[in-house]
């Protein structure tokens, strides 16, 4: 946590750059610790821990906007530093619509009630942490000949931050977390060594799953053995829930108001109409508790609120943030998502899987791009081919083709499973006439 000591400095800078000549000016004050842990078969492969604290600032004088950031937080040093970052912003040019949010937009709580901070987080011992990865790789190592290699790895993270602006707002954010994973690679057919990894994320140590990463992460490598292209075509997508949020990336980023200000959305001017299938409602969510992405404010102050994003198919918002919406004359609403869900529907995976006749799952994307402007997307899948509700052989090295609102509007169903572990808890979900490229 931040303390007292450097939340008054922060309350100094600003006073301090205010009576250089600031017009208004944003000060924060950040700390961080940060662990890693990597363990390959039997033996530690790579350790690393690193801690930061520092400050940043936005200085805004005579309608030009500079930011500068240091971790020297000594006052005589401070001082040189803001002084220079002030002669040095009145060196470019002016930008009207560079200003701090309207006060009426800000945080005004305490700051609690979210529980996304473990306080034990000190109390974990380097030995507990070394033990979780040799565990892990154990469920593996030595227990298959096909396999080459297992590693497990182990972080975690501590950040605090103060926020304090000339024209009102005051806040403070302190998260942990915790994260395990692992990996196999195996000897497949001919020359191939397919891979596979599994992981699990908390926000409190307690939470974290210890066991069963290594095995699920097996797992998912052997149902990989014997990979293959099929033939091309057009095909069902059943799209499970640790990839479905790969797919609505595009889509997020579309809506941010930096890429619409630059006319780089295939979204722009698309408010309050019908972009995606009538199934989908996409909810911001920002005020779980004890949920990874949980948030009282956005990065600029402005208080977050339950918001419908998409509402069944009609898009209802963009991610604006005050420079954006000043610079396009629109309302401002915050900077990016917090916690993405969806109205789900009433099947899980395996019922889903069911319904499909023939196509293909999707169980991970390997490289590919979209076009920010028109939508259109390749991407390089791998999975499993399904026939008569059953997962029958492993595929890889295919494309889909196509346009991200025409996939979009082609949902046939979505699931009952979000993944609860990321920040965006979006279920698995069926797609309807996607175009796989094979052999």
């Amino acid at each position: 946590m931040i303390s007292q000591k450097n939340k008054e400095l922060a309350e100094w800078a600003m006073r301090f750059a205010l009576k250089q000549g600031c017009s208004d000016a944003r000060v924060s004050v950040y700390s961080g610790t940060y662990n890693s842990f990597d363990y390959r078969d039997t033996q530690l492969d790579k350790l690393e821990q690193s801690s930061e604290n520092g400050l940043s600032i936005h200085l805004y004088v005579d309608g030009k906007f500079g930011a500068y950031a240091t971790n020297r937080l000594d006052k005589t040093e401070l001082e040189r530093f803001i002084s220079n970052g002030i002669e040095a912003t009145r060196y470019l040019a002016k930008d009207e619509f560079r200003q701090l949010p309207d006060p009426v937009r800000y945080y005004r709580g305490d700051g609690k009630g979210l529980n996304t901070y473990d306080a034990g987080h000190e109390t974990v011992s380097v030995d507990e942490k070394m033990a979780l990865i040799k565990n892990t790789t154990a469920e593996v190592y030595g227990k298959d000949k096909r396999v080459i290699s297992v590693s497990a790895s182990y972080n975690d993270g501590v950040n605090s931050s103060f926020v304090i602006t000339s024209n009102g707002f005051e806040g403070e954010l302190d998260t942990t977390t915790f994260g395990l994973s692992a990996e196999t690679a195996m000897k497949g057919q001919d020359d191939s060594r397919p891979s596979s990894y599994w992981y699990d994320s908390a926000v409190f140590w307690e939470k974290l799953r210890k066991t069963g990463i290594g095995t699920t992460a097996y797992e998912r490598t052997v149902r990989k053995l014997g990979q293959e292209k099929i033939a091309s075509g057009v095909f069902p997508m059943l799209v499970d829930n640790t990839q479905s949020r790969q797919l609505l990336s595009p889509l997020i980023a579309a809506l941010n108001g930096n890429a619409i200000q630059q006319k780089n959305s295939f979204l722009m001017d698309k408010l309050n109409e019908c972009i995606v299938s009538d199934q989908l409602t996409l909810i911001d969510d920002p005020h779980i508790v004890g949920a990874q992405g949980s948030r009282w404010f956005d990065g600029e102050g402005v208080a977050t609120k339950r918001m419908t994003v998409i509402d069944k198919g009609v898009l209802k918002t963009y991610y604006i943030d005050t420079y954006s919406g000043l610079k396009m004359n629109m309302t401002p609403t915050i900077q990016g998502p917090s916690i993405l869900t969806c109205k789900l529907g009433d099947k899980n995976f395996d019922r889903l899987l069911e319904t499909i006749k023939k196509g293909i799952w999707v169980t991970g994307f390997n490289g590919g791009n979209s076009n920010s402007t028109t939508g259109d997307f390749s991407f390089g899948v791998e999975g499993f081919l399904i026939e008569n509700g059953k997962a029958v052989k492993p595929v890889n090295e295919m494309n889909i083709t196509g346009n991200l609102l025409v996939l979009w509007k082609n949902i046939i169903e979505i699931g009952n499973d979000p993944f609860l572990i990321s920040s965006w808890r979006i279920p698995s979900i069926v797609f309807d006439a996607v175009n796989f490229s094979g052999k």
